[in-house]
């Protein structure tokens, strides 16, 4: 049972966090009817995504047997069975679209047709699409704008151009950063973690997370100064989130360059206090600005 749970990588749900997003600022986090409808939207992602993880483990499961960490992977160790595994993945799925068809949502037909697509999506990106270089982590960043996107719609609260675009930057910036892991592993036991990792180098993949790095933080900055979010906000002082983000994005590149530790990002900010802090600072400054 434990390791039919771990299948599921559960530690993996804290992406799904994003569909809080556009509750968040919105003003409406506090307003329990929307608060409701968007964890049970939530949860539906959680278990499409483990279908995903489920597929993925079971396609994967003869090249993660030579990989150093995800040979202990519960398919991959012989402790889940393949077909246990395809048992899971149409659990999750029909759990996810039960969850949905339950929360009587106004946007549902929408909601499904998010949910669908990011399934086929990443179906088609575990059997194929992962091989390529820069349209990998370009579908990794989509996906998080998916889960943005699926929040808003699951209230009709309003995605702006700005929280899409930002979303899609920073999981760019970490996609890339995850990457310079995998070209690490590559280097250092001639094994390639990933196809596609073959279209990178360590030049690149540090100059292209230099690159979305910095766009990312100057976008934010230009977020923060523009007058039309500050007369949303009604703040004036939005800017001063900047410090949080900025000092976040910078230990991030500190774990990826000097401690080489930029393997799962869910992993590293479950660890690392500062990256910890810098999200809790970041969360609770906008917190105050928008609704106290």
């Amino acid at each position: 049972m434990k390791d039919a749970f771990l299948l599921l990588r559960p530690l993996q749900w804290f992406k799904n966090a994003f569909v809080f997003a556009p509750l968040f600022f919105s003003n409406n986090l506090l307003n329990k009817d929307y608060l409701m409808q968007t964890f049970w939207t939530f949860l539906a992602f959680c278990l499409v995504s483990s279908s995903i993880y489920c597929f993925n483990d079971i396609h994967d499961v003869e090249s993660d047997r030579l990989h150093p960490r995800k040979k202990l992977r519960p398919i991959a160790a012989g402790k889940v069975s393949v077909w246990e595994g395809y048992f899971m993945m149409l659990l999750c799925l029909m759990g996810s679209l039960l969850i949905v068809t339950l929360s009587h949502s106004v946007n549902m037909p929408v909601l499904y047709a998010i949910l669908l697509g990011y399934w086929g999506m990443n179906i088609a990106y575990c059997v194929r699409l992962k091989q390529y270089a820069i349209l990998d982590v370009s579908i990794i960043a989509v996906g998080f704008v998916m889960r943005v996107l699926i929040g808003g719609f699951t209230t009709n609260i309003y995605v702006s151009g700005w929280l899409a675009l930002m979303t899609f930057l920073l999981a760019l910036f970490l996609a890339f950063a995850k990457r310079k892991d995998d070209y690490r592993i590559f280097e250092l036991t001639g094994t390639i973690p990933r196809k596609s990792i073959t279209g990178y180098n360590a030049q690149f993949i540090d100059l292209s997370v230099t690159i979305v790095g910095t766009i990312t933080m100057v976008c934010y900055i230009i977020y923060t100064m523009n007058e039309s979010v500050i007369a949303r906000f009604g703040s004036s002082y939005v800017y001063l989130t900047n410090f949080w983000v900025l000092a976040g994005l910078l230990r991030y590149l500190q774990d990826m360059l000097v401690y080489q530790r930029s393997g799962s990002p869910t992993k590293v900010l479950v660890k690392d206090r500062f990256i910890q802090l810098c999200i809790a600072g970041w969360v609770l400054s906008f917190f105050a600005i928008i609704y106290l």
